[in-house]
C-alpha cells in the first residue's frame, strides 16, 4: 500500500468518528467509532503496519507523546494539582473498587492468573499490559499472554461512552448553575496576572524579546528541553527508583509554565497539536492489530466479564468516596473511568464534551476549567503511575 494511500485512509477513519461525534453531540465518542472501524479495517483490508507505513512508526509516535504530556502540563499548575487531591482520592478509590470487584465475584466466575492478569492492564496502559503480556509468557500462559494486551485494548470501549454519558449530565447541570449565577469561572492556569491585574505577556522568561523571535520553532525548542530534561531526570534516578519519563514530562509542564519558561498551552500556539494529537491517536489504534477475531472469541467470555465487574466495583467505590468528598457521581466516576484509557482520550472526550454542551465562549471557559483539569489528572494518576506499580506487584503472582 502507498504511504499517501494510507495515511489518507487513516485519516478519513478519524475524520468521520469527529463527524458522528459531532452528529450526535458526543453521545458516541470519536474515539470509540474509529476504534471500532480501526479494528473492522484490520480484519479485512488493513495491512498490519498500515500506521508506519502511513508515517507514525514508534519511534515517532513516542516523539509526539513526549511533546504532548509535557504540553498538557502547562494546562494545569502547581497549585491546581493540590487543589485536585480529591481527584486523586476518587481515582485510586475506583482502582480500589476494580481490585475488590474482581477478587470478590471475579474469582468465582474465572481462574485467579486470569484475574492476576486482567487487572493491571484494566487500570492502566500499554506498559503494565506489556508487563502482565510477558510475564503470562514467562509463566507459560500463552492466552493469557494475549488476553492482557486485548483488555487493554477493548476496555477503552467501555470507557469512552460511559464516560461521554457521564460527563454531559455533569456539564449540563454545571451549565444549569452558572446560567443561574450559581457557579463561577476557576482561573485558568494560563491566566496569569500581574500586581495590577492585567494579564502578564507569556512566556514570562521571555516577555522582553521581540515577538518576531518567538517563533514556532523556538515554542517547539522549548517544548523539547523541557521533554527531555523530563526523560535525563528519569534515566538519572534508574538507579535508584523507577520514575516513569512521561509522568515527568507532565510535572516539569506544571513547573514549565508556573517558572514562565513556557506558554499555556505552546504546542496549539506552534499550530502542531492538531498533528501531534492524529499521530497519538493512529499509534494507539495500532495496537488494535493484534486482536484478531479468533482470539477475540476465544477470549470473549472472560474479557467481558473482567470489564463489566471491574466497571461495576469501581462506581461503587467512586460513588462512596465521591459523596464523601462532596462530589457529585456523575464526575466521582468519570474520573475513575479515565483508568480505562488515559491520555488522549481524557483531554478528547472532555473537549468532544463541552463542545457539544454550549457554542458560548464564557460558557466553555466554565466548563473547561471545572472538569478538564480533574479529567488530566485523574489520567495520569490511574493510567501512568498506579497501573505501573500494580503490575510490578502482580507478575510475580504468576
Amino acid at each position: 500500500m502507498a504511504q499517501m494511500l494510507a495515511l489518507t485512509i487513516l485519516i478519513l477513519v478519524l475524520f468521520i468518528g469527529e463527524a458522528i461525534s459531532t452528529r450526535t453531540k458526543a453521545w458516541i465518542p470519536s474515539i470509540f467509532v474509529s476504534g471500532v472501524l480501526f479494528l473492522l479495517g484490520y480484519w479485512t483490508f488493513f495491512p498490519p503496519e498500515i500506521v508506519a507505513i502511513a508515517g507514525i512508526p514508534p519511534a515517532v509516535a513516542v516523539m509526539l507523546i513526549y511533546l504532548l504530556i509535557t504540553n498538557m502540563g502547562t494546562l494545569l499548575s502547581l497549585e491546581e494539582l493540590k487543589n485536585q487531591w480529591k481527584t486523586i482520592l476518587i481515582a485510586l478509590a475506583g482502582i480500589l473498587g476494580i481490585i475488590a470487584a474482581l477478587f470478590s465475584i471475579g474469582i468465582l466466575l474465572f481462574d485467579f492468573n486470569t484475574v492476576v492478569v486482567a487487572i493491571p492492564p484494566l487500570v492502566g496502559g500499554l506498559v503494565s499490559a506489556l508487563i502482565m503480556s510477558e510475564g503470562a509468557a514467562a509463566a507459560g500462559l500463552p492466552t493469557l499472554a494475549v488476553f492482557a494486551i486485548v483488555i487493554y485494548v477493548v476496555q477503552g470501549f467501555a470507557g469512552y461512552p460511559l464516560t461521554s454519558i457521564m460527563l454531559k449530565k455533569e456539564g449540563q447541570n454545571l451549565l444549569n448553575k452558572y446560567r443561574n449565577n450559581e457557579l463561577t469561572a476557576k482561573q485558568l492556569p494560563g491566566e496569569q496576572k500581574g500586581a495590577t491585574g492585567k494579564t502578564v505577556k507569556e512566556p514570562r522568561m521571555f516577555a522582553n524579546m521581540p515577538e518576531k523571535y518567538n517563533t514556532d520553532f523556538f515554542k517547539f525548542f522549548r517544548l523539547a528541553l523541557v521533554g527531555y530534561l523530563a526523560y535525563l531526570t528519569s534515566t538519572l534516578a534508574a538507579p535508584i527508583v523507577e520514575i516513569s519519563p512521561f509522568v515527568l514530562c507532565l510535572l516539569f509542564g506544571v513547573i514549565a509554565r508556573s517558572i514562565g519558561f513556557l506558554e499555556r498551552h505552546p504546542l496549539q500556539k506552534a499550530n502542531g497539536f492538531g498533528f501531534a494529537i492524529m499521530g497519538l491517536l493512529l499509534y494507539i489504534f495500532d495496537g488494535l492489530k493484534n486482536a484478531t477475531p479468533s482470539m477475540m472469541l476465544e477470549i470473549l467470555y472472560p474479557l467481558i466479564g473482567c470489564i463489566v465487574i471491574g466497571v461495576v466495583g469501581m462506581y461503587i467505590f467512586s460513588f462512596i468516596i465521591g459523596k464523601l468528598l462532596k462530589v457529585s457521581k456523575e464526575m466521582a466516576f468519570a474520573v475513575s473511568l479515565t483508568a480505562l484509557y488515559g491520555f488522549p482520550a481524557d483531554y478528547i472526550i472532555t473537549v468532544e464534551v463541552i463542545n457539544s454542551l454550549t457554542k458560548d465562549e464564557e460558557e466553555r471557559e466554565v466548563l473547561t476549567s471545572h472538569m478538564l483539569p480533574p479529567m488530566l489528572v485523574a489520567g495520569f494518576i490511574t493510567v501512568t503511575i498506579v497501573s505501573v506499580i500494580l503490575a510490578g506487584i502482580f507478575v510475580g503472582f504468576l
